[in-house]
């Protein structure tokens, strides 16, 4: 369809529904949508009307949101110039699992990597803020980028895993109906999975064989859609591991560090200045997740458009783990699931169950609060999966923002305009489980765009693998009572739920990515994880810091720098108070 029939074609659509409020313009490959609306709905449903089914054309929104006031990006409230002037051959934005895993794969050359973020650590936005699902692939078509990147991703996850030191386990997916009348479609579907998608391992079981695998789901399921290739891993964990090892092979991982603009000049970006320095790349990756719109804004390079989408899951008590020992969840075949997984049951790494997520769409990036009706959301639809499920037992909860665009897709590409920029952007679901593979192809897109392997060489001395910080208490009982002899400090209990040492808390502090914070110990050997939530452990661990970095108790922070856990010693004076 010629550029002017479809504009006609998609205003008329858009009039119907909201009179002369928005217009849309085609240019090239761009659906753009302008007007101003009050509601942020109504928003997020006019784009949505203008998505074509063609790959590479993307909606982006221009939109006015008069309803509300989009909070500007967060950013370290300091600056300094440990920055300046630095000359990376490489530069990535984004310290999740996708910045992090591609930071990864780029030490495999002779290169000057600089990853920056713009937290206190890594993944402490969507990559640490998901279920952990590494996914089979059985929901997603072909013909997106999404499903062209899924069964490869998928597959590597027991090797990178073993090579990053990180528990992975394939639990398997149960997607659960109680329609037995729906047998016949679905039968169908698992086949067009098989043999057009290439999701070989999905097959169907009975209800006999689910129950006998899952006793404690909710009676009356009819049958299970099964791919045991699903499974499970720490996100948080997965990323920090991907950070860690880039840094040992070399690159450089800047916290802290915000992306304020952009000097380009030619089709090139030629500076980015942070609120650390100002930096001259060679090339940009661009891994921002919720704000990877407005890099490709500041870098003239603006082809698609991010609507985040708010997600609530649950962690409960390891009591409650023996429920479900797989990732589970039951398929409703009404509503509009259209642009969610619909959440479901998982049992974690660490044998808690996680519940959720649900799917909300929200016009603020970085609003991570967590509300009752969320999480009461998430409950009424799992309970329908297992009815033993209690709110009772939830001792902690999260609320996490996805990154889509208008296609519901990733976009993996050089910049159209800007020459030297790469976007992985649109990171979603199931990013986490697509990022080894997009990792590998996008280091490879780097590596020929700075002139191929002729004038990129190869790493000799990469080291592929981490070793992770031991677990003492998984340990069995003559390795533990060795190390315990070779470092006392493994036999000094700090956490009691999660029985975590003194000295795998200094194995933290020393991490190639080191984070001085409570919740940065916290991720990577998980004091306070348990049923009390740090509510006996977190001064231990605070002291530990405290004697580590040598500053006062009182200046630790929990997870940044505005994150106060202690105004004072008792008696001190203050201002203020």
């Amino acid at each position: 369809m010629k550029q002017k029939q479809l504009e006609r074609k998609l205003q008329k659509k858009l009039r119907v529904r909201f009179g002369d409020a928005v217009q849309v313009s085609v240019e090239g490959r761009i659906i753009r949508v302008s007007g101003s609306l009050k509601r942020w709905e109504d928003i997020i449903e006019a784009c949505s009307m203008c998505v074509i089914k063609q790959p590479g054309v993307h909606v982006v929104n221009d939109v006015v949101f008069s309803g509300g006031v989009r909070a500007p990006m967060r950013t370290p409230g300091f600056t300094d110039e440990t920055l300046e002037g630095r000359r990376p051959d490489v530069l990535v934005i984004g310290g999740g699992v996708s910045g992090c895993s591609i930071a990864r794969e780029l030490t495999r050359w002779k290169l000057d990597v600089l990853l920056v973020e713009k937290e206190a650590d890594l993944a402490l936005q969507a990559s640490g803020r998901n279920d952990g699902e590494v996914h089979p692939g059985v929901d997603l078509g072909r013909g997106t980028v999404k499903q062209q990147y899924v069964r490869k991703g998928n597959a590597m996850f027991d090797g990178i895993c073993r090579e990053l030191d990180v528990p992975f386990r394939r639990c398997g997916q149960y997607v659960c109906f109680a329609d037995k009348m729906t047998l016949p479609l679905i039968r169908m579907y698992a086949w067009q999975r098989r043999t057009v998608c290439g999701v070989t391992d999905t097959q169907i079981i009975s209800a006999k064989e689910l129950y006998r695998r899952e006793p404690a789901l909710r009676p009356g399921f009819a049958f299970a859609l099964y791919n045991p290739s699903a499974g499970c891993v720490c996100p948080y964990g997965l990323t920090i591991a991907y950070g860690e090892n880039a840094a040992a092979n070399g690159a450089q991982i800047s916290l802290n560090t915000a992306v304020l603009g952009m000097e380009v000049r030619e089709g090139r970006i030629r500076s980015v200045k942070t609120n650390r320095g100002t930096v001259h790349p060679k090339l940009v990756i661009n891994a921002a997740g919720v704000f990877a719109e407005d890099i490709s804004a500041m870098a003239g390079d603006r082809f698609y458009s991010i609507h985040p989408r708010r997600g609530t899951n649950s962690i409960l008590d390891k009591k409650a783990g023996s429920l479900v020992k797989s990732i589970a969840s039951i398929k409703l075949l009404s509503g509009n699931t259209a642009h969610t997984k619909g959440g479901g049951i998982l049992h974690t790494v660490h044998h808690n169950l996680l519940v959720g997520p649900n799917a909300a769409e929200t016009y603020e990036k970085e609003n991570f609060a967590t509300a009752q009706a969320d999480i009461d959301e998430v409950f009424a639809k799992q309970k329908q999966t297992s009815d033993g499920l209690s709110e009772r037992d939830i001792i902690t909860y999260f609320t996490g923002v996805r990154a889509a665009t208008f296609e519901e897709d990733f976009v993996i590409e050089r910049g159209r305009r800007t020459r030297n920029l790469i976007h992985c952007a649109g990171i979603q679901s199931p990013g986490l489980t697509t990022a080894p593979a997009v990792a590998v192809d996008v280091a490879a897109l780097a590596v020929r765009m700075l002139g191929g392997e002729g004038r990129v060489r190869k790493n000799e001395s990469f080291q592929p693998v981490r070793r992770g910080i031991p677990q003492v208490r998984n340990l069995p009982r003559r390795e533990r009572d060795r190390l315990i002899k070779e470092n006392p400090d493994y036999g000094v209990i700090v956490c009691r739920c999660e029985e975590i040492s003194r000295g795998e808390i200094l194995d933290a502090l020393k991490s190639p990515v080191p984070v001085f914070t409570t919740d940065g110990v916290k991720k990577r050997v998980r004091p306070g994880m348990g049923r009390c939530q740090g509510g006996f452990c977190l001064p231990l661990v605070t002291q530990i810091i405290s004697e580590y970095v040598g500053v006062p108790a009182e200046e630790v922070k929990k997870s940044g720098p505005d994150a106060v856990i202690s105004y004072g010693r008792k008696g001190a004076a203050y201002d203020g108070l």
